[in-house]
This record gives structure tokens, C-alpha cells and sequence, in this order.
């Protein structure tokens, strides 16, 4: 019997596409309110507005169930045996599952816990870079989301210096991409509160000369 070129691997980055476009906190709120929390809060499907109507729990097992889509997507891909870049597009199919899904009109997420799940699936070594640029951004900016997105935005250059194979870097180069597109309102606004507090600290010392 004889399959299509590329079907395995057709098939495998599609399954990732599906696992992306359960959007874990859409259900859990559905579930327990009965409301569409694309209507609550910031509208968003993500762990952070689903805390905001569900409490704690609500926002641990949404972060939970995201990031294991991930993990499931990437596991996929290696049970299968694909190659790398498949491996990547994958990889990229379960966010764009998770901030675009098809059932929900395209208007889901922001990716980040699945796509944790499937960079420590995919590499844990790729995952421990991802700490480690973390941790030192948010020393330096001690903002959280800035931090993370920095770290995103920087990750593929560390794994280019640290001569990780390019198929990973540019992967996960178009990986940060998505992110930063699904958070372009939070860069906004992020932004317009450092310039704020910049413009407020530079105000004060005006005045106490």
C-alpha cells in the first residue's frame, strides 16, 4: 500500500492544529457559568482572564491543560518519527491552534503555556535557556510580561550563538513571531506605562531642582 508524499507528516502537524484549538479556558468557563468568556474581562480565552472569572483554579488548570497541549502536539510528532521540521511546524500548528482556533471563530489565546509545553518536549535544554534569558530579563525589567515576551524575542538568537541546529533556531524563531503577534496589544501597553513612569520620574526631578 502505498500513502501520499508527506501524509504522516500532513496528518501529525493537523493533530497538533486540533490539540491547539482546545481552548481549554473557553470550556472550563462554559462548563462552570455557562458564560463565553470572550465576553468577560479582556475577552481573551487565556489563563490570565478565565483566573479572572474562575478564581486560582481556574487559572491553574487552564495554564496546566494549555501546556500540555504542547507537550501532546510535540509527543506526537516524535512518536511518529517525523523529521525535525516537522517536528517545528508541529510545533508551530498547536499555537496557532491555541490563538487562532477554527471553532471559535479564530479569536483565541496568546500561546504561551502551549508553547512552553512543546519547547520543553521538544528540548529541554531549549527550555532551560528560556529560564534562564527570563530570569535575568525580569531582573533587569522586573516586569513580567515584558520579560517574557524579551525572552522570547531573544531565545532564537541564544540557540544561533550556542550552535543549536538551524532548523530549531529558525523554528523557534517564527514560534516567537507568533507570540509577539498575539500580544501586540500587551507590547502597546506595556510600553505605554514605561514611557509613563519614565516620563513621570523625569517630571519629579524637574521639580525638585
Amino acid at each position: 500500500m502505498h500513502f501520499a508524499p508527506y501524509a504522516k507528516e500532513t496528518f501529525v502537524i493537523l493533530a497538533g492544529y486540533a490539540l491547539g484549538c482546545f481552548t481549554a479556558g473557553y470550556y472550563l468557563v462554559r462548563w462552570r457559568t455557562g458564560e463565553d468568556i470572550r465576553l468577560l474581562g479582556s475577552g481573551n480565552v487565556g489563563a490570565t482572564n478565565v483566573g479572572r472569572v474562575l478564581g486560582r483554579p481556574g487559572f491553574m488548570l487552564t495554564v496546566l491543560l494549555d501546556f500540555l497541549k504542547g507537550v501532546v502536539a510535540v509527543w506526537l510528532a516524535s512518536y511518529f518519527q517525523l523529521k525535525p521540521e516537522a517536528v517545528m511546524l508541529t510545533m508551530l500548528g498547536a499555537a496557532c491552534g491555541h490563538i487562532w482556533p477554527m471553532q471559535l471563530w479564530f479569536r483565541g489565546g496568546k500561546g504561551v503555556a502551549t508553547s512552553l509545553g512543546a519547547i520543553l518536549m521538544f528540548d529541554y535544554l531549549v527550555a532551560l535557556i528560556f529560564s534562564g534569558l527570563f530570569l535575568v530579563l525580569f531582573g533587569a525589567v522586573r516586569n513580567f510580561v515584558l520579560a517574557g515576551l524579551l525572552a522570547f524575542a531573544i531565545m532564537p538568537l541564544a540557540l544561533f550563538l550556542l550552535g543549536f541546529p538551524l532548523t530549531s533556531v529558525f523554528g523557534l524563531s517564527a514560534l516567537a513571531v507568533l507570540i509577539l503577534i498575539a500580544h501586540r496589544k500587551n507590547i502597546r501597553e506595556e510600553m505605554s506605562k514605561v514611557m509613563s513612569d519614565g516620563k513621570m520620574k523625569s517630571d519629579k526631578r524637574a521639580v525638585s531642582k
